[in-house]
C-alpha cells in the first residue's frame, strides 16, 4: 500500500523558496556603499544593480510563461535555487576574480535574479496545486515567508557586520548561499502536484481574450506598486522627509513595514476561511489610501513614521489576495496566468517606485509629494475591485466556460 504524499514538505520547501527571494532582493542593496568603498565603483553604476536585478526577474517572468511546462516544475525548482546559490556565493569571489570587480557583481545578479524569478513563478502555482483545503489561507502564509525573510536578512546582516565587520561580508554571502543551496534538495523530494492536467491549460494567448484577465493583471500592477513605493523609499523618506536618524529610520521605516506586512498575511492565513478575500482587499486598499495621505500630509514625524509602517498591513494582501482571485477566476489559467501576474506586479513594483522619484523630483525633491502621487495605485485597485465584484468574478472563471 502506497504513502499518501506528504504535501506539508512541498510547503515547506517553498516557505523556504521565499525566504530565498527575500535575500536576493535585500542582500546587496545593504553592500552598497561597500561596494562602493572596496571596489571604487561610483554610485550612479552602483544604482544599477537593482535596476539589472528587477529587469532580470521581469524577463525571467516573461520566459517562464512559455518554458515551465515543457522543463517541469521540478527540474525548474531546483534550477532556481541553485542558481541563486551560485549568484550569491559568486557575489562574494566573481568581483575578485574578473578583471572588472562591478562586471562580476553585475554577473552574480544576474544569476540569482533568475533564480529569484522562477521562484515568484513557481511557488505560488505550486501550493495552488496541492490538496489544501484553505488554498486562500495557505497563499496568504506563503507570501509572508518573503516578509520574514526580509527582516531576517536585514537584521541578521546588520547583528553579523556589528560583530564580525563590514569587511566580512563575503563569508555573510556565502553563508546565505547555503539556504537556497539546502532547498535545492528539499524541491528536489517534495510530492509536486500537476496544477492543470496536461494539454488543459489555456496558455498565453486563451488569457489574453480574457477581459477580466486584464483587470486581475491591473490588480497586481497596482498591487506591486503600492507596496514597493513605500517598501523602497521607506528609508530615504523617514530620513530626509520626516528628519529622524538613518539608524531609527530604517528599524522603524522599512524594517517595521516589513514586519507588519507578514503579520497581515500570516493573520489573513489563520483566519482567511471566515473572511472575504474581496472585501478584505477592498478594506486594505481604503487603509492604503490613508497611509500614504499620513505619510504625505502629516505636520508631526511620529504619525508620518506611523503612516509608512502601517502600510505594510494595508499593502500585506494584495499581492497574495489577486493570486488567490485570479486562480478562482481563471482555473485552466496554468502556469501561464501566474507568470504573467508576476510579471504583471514586477512592473508595477519598478513603476512605483520610479514614479515616486520623478515626482519628488519635480517637487523640487520633496518626498512628501512623491508619496502623495503614489495614492493612485491603492485608488485604481479600489476602482479595480469594486468592478470585478460587480461583474461577480467567481462564476466568470466557471469550468464549464474557461473561455469567459
Amino acid at each position: 500500500m502506497s504513502r499518501k504524499p506528504n504535501y506539508r514538505k512541498t510547503l515547506i520547501a517553498c516557505y523556504f523558496g521565499f525566504i530565498t527571494q527575500a535575500i536576493a532582493a535585500n542582500f546587496a542593496p545593504l553592500l552598497f556603499l561597500t561596494f562602493r568603498s572596496t571596489y571604487g565603483i561610483a554610485l550612479d553604476r552602483v544604482a544599477l544593480i537593482p535596476t539589472v536585478f528587477f529587469f532580470t526577474q521581469l524577463l525571467t517572468d516573461l520566459a517562464s510563461a512559455k518554458f515551465v511546462d515543457k522543463i517541469g516544475y521540478r527540474k525548474c525548482a531546483v534550477a532556481a535555487e541553485v542558481l541563486s546559490a551560485a549568484g550569491l556565493a559568486g557575489l562574494a569571489f566573481l568581483p575578485d576574480l574578473l578583471p572588472v570587480p562591478f562586471a562580476g557583481i553585475l554577473f552574480a545578479v544576474i544569476l540569482y535574479a533568475i533564480g529569484s524569478g522562477l521562484i515568484e513563478v513557481l511557488g505560488s502555482p505550486i501550493v495552488e496545486a496541492c490538496p489544501f483545503e484553505n488554498k486562500e489561507g495557505t497563499m496568504s502564509l506563503l507570501h509572508s515567508f518573503y516578509c520574514w525573510g526580509s527582516v531576517l536578512v536585514i537584521l541578521g546582516s546588520t547583528l553579523f557586520f556589528a560583530v564580525a565587520g563590514v569587511e566580512n561580508w563575503r563569508i555573510l554571502a556565502c553563508l546565505l548561499a547555503l539556504v537556497p543551496l539546502a532547498n535545492a534538495y528539499n524541491f528536489a523530494v517534495c510530492p509536486i502536484a500537476p496544477l492543470v492536467p496536461e494539454g488543459d491549460s489555456m496558455g498565453i494567448r486563451g488569457l489574453f481574450r480574457l477581459p477580466v484577465f486584464w483587470l486581475l493583471a491591473l490588480l497586481m500592477v497596482c498591487s506591486g506598486a503600492a507596496e514597493l513605493s513605500m517598501a523602497q523609499w521607506a528609508s530615504a523618506f523617514t530620513e530626509s522627509a520626516l528628519g529622524i536618524s538613518k539608524t531609527v529610520g530604517d528599524l522603524a521605516g522599512p524594517c517595521l513595514f516589513a514586519v507588519l506586512m507578514g503579520i497581515s498575511r500570516a493573520c489573513y492565513g489563520k483566519y482567511s476561511e471566515r473572511l472575504d478575500m474581496v472585501k478584505c482587499m477592498f478594506g486594505c486598499g481604503l487603509l492604503c489610501v490613508a497611509c500614504y495621505l499620513l505619510a504625505a500630509f502629516s505636520p508631526l514625524p511620529v504619525f508620518g513614521l506611523a503612516g509608512c509602517a502601517l502600510c505594510g498591513i494595508s499593502v500585506g494582501i494584495m499581492w497574495p489576495g489577486t493570486i488567490s482571485i485570479s486562480a478562482q477566476v481563471c482555473p485552466k489559467g496554468g502556469t501561464a496566468l501566474f507568470a504573467l501576474l508576476a510579471l504583471a506586479g514586477d512592473l508595477g513594483g519598478t513603476a512605483g517606485p520610479l514614479a515616486v522619484g520623478m515626482f519628488s523630483e519635480l517637487a523640487g525633491d520633496n518626498l512628501k509629494m512623491g508619496i502623495f502621487a503614489a495614492v493612485v495605485f491603492p485608488v485604481v485597485l479600489l476602482a479595480g475591485l469594486g468592478i470585478l465584484r460587480a461583474g461577480k468574478y467567481a462564476a466568470a472563471g466557471s469550468r464549464e466556460n474557461p473561455e469567459g
